[in-house]
């Protein structure tokens, strides 16, 4: 009996042993203790074809992310972590095709370029491009679904920069 219960104590011992202090939370976020605040930074508008509001909707929706997800006080500069980014892509390609070789659906892409920096552990730095799409019926015209396809795809965008950044993911 005695053995079994040396034996689990220093199991515990040795998996405790292992575990490195992280802030774990019920949004999956994995944030140091001490790392306080974030900057989020305008996304620039770099793509050809352009859409007036895209940049600034990205902006305000990962900020929404970080107020909503984590406990960090957004700060205009100078945060323990700062992401800062651009549009670099926003295109418009068939999805399918018919048998009569005309596009049934289209796919709007949208790219982006994020440059994460945490200061207080600068080993977790990267930039990185993400990519997410929305397909329509092609007999719609771009104009008339931009607006909700943008929105769908801003969330898709801003759901992989969180994970990518602090659910480390």
């Amino acid at each position: 009996m005695r053995r079994i219960a040396i034996a689990a104590l220093m199991a515990a011992a040795f998996l405790m042993g292992g575990c490195s202090i992280v802030k774990y939370s019920f949004s999956g976020t994995s944030i140091q203790p001490d790392v306080k605040t974030v900057t989020i930074n305008f996304f620039e508008y770099k793509a050809l074809k352009v859409n007036p509001t895209l940049s600034n909707d990205l902006t305000e929706a990962m900020k929404d992310k970080f107020r909503k997800l984590t406990r960090l006080e957004q700060v205009e500069m100078d945060g323990d972590l700062e992401l800062s980014g651009a549009i670099t892509g926003y295109d418009v390609r068939a999805a399918a095709v018919t048998a009569n070789e005309v596009a049934a659906m289209n796919r709007l892409t949208v790219t982006a370029s994020l440059k994460f920096t945490n200061k207080k552990y600068p080993e977790e730095d990267f930039e990185k491009s993400f990519s997410a799409y929305s397909e329509y019926d092609s007999t719609n015209p771009l104009d008339a679904v931009e607006a909700s396809l943008c929105e769908e795809i801003v969330e898709k965008l801003v759901e992989d920069m969180f994970n990518a950044s602090v659910a480390q993911w």
